[in-house]
């Protein structure tokens, strides 16, 4: 996985809740065993009408917002335990979902592939949103190491929670087992130990 400690870039509003997986990546398009190309799909039946025509009214089509962080609406991921959907917005070049609450399996699989949930609560979210609407271009900054999330313009500062393990993981480009590869020599020191 790419590492990510710290990213400044501006963001997408998806002001919409109960975002479920089937609209994230449709079903039909999970054939595919390859994360590649899942980004083409992504909100497949909100972002083109059935000839495969942007809709142009979809906010992943409207060029006043562009940027690798998706402000995503209350309950975000629920639905199927699917894979694809972090696959989808990490291969369309989300980096990070910020949202005031995630399904919990979503949550997990996106940590799993490089993608970076931040929960803030539904007040931070909307402050988000109303900047967002005056100044579609405002920057974020997201700080894993550190853990806040800022965006200067308006001086809003929060910090956020993250699993200590996935955010090691996280900062080192690590899947599970990457960490574990890394830490060969601790746990064969381990096991000399114990077995002494």
């Amino acid at each position: 996985m790419e590492k990510f400690t710290r990213l400044q870039h501006t963001a997408i509003p998806l002001e919409i809740e109960n975002v479920d997986t089937d609209q994230i990546v449709p079903a039909r398009f999970l054939k595919a065993t390859d994360r590649k190309g899942f980004g083409d799909n992504l909100f497949r039946d909100w972002r083109y009408d059935n000839n495969n025509k942007p809709i142009s009214d979809f906010i992943l089509n409207d060029p006043t917002y562009t940027g690798s962080i998706l402000i995503a609406g209350n309950n975000f991921g629920c639905g199927s335990s699917r894979e694809h959907a972090a696959w989808a917005l990490s291969d369309y070049g989300f980096k990070v979902v910020i949202s005031s609450f995630f399904a919990d399996i979503f949550k997990g699989n996106a940590l799993n592939n490089g993608l970076l949930p931040v929960q803030v609560n539904e007040e931070q979210l909307q402050t988000i949103f109303e900047e967002m609407k005056e100044n579609p271009k405002c920057e974020f900054i997201i700080d894993l190491e550190q853990q806040f999330v800022e965006i200067p313009s308006i001086g809003f500062h929060i910090d956020f929670e993250i699993n200590s393990y996935k955010k090691t993981c996280l900062i080192n480009g690590y899947d599970d087992i990457d960490y574990l590869i890394n830490n060969k020599k601790k746990i064969e020191k381990f096991e000399r130990k114990r077995n002494a």
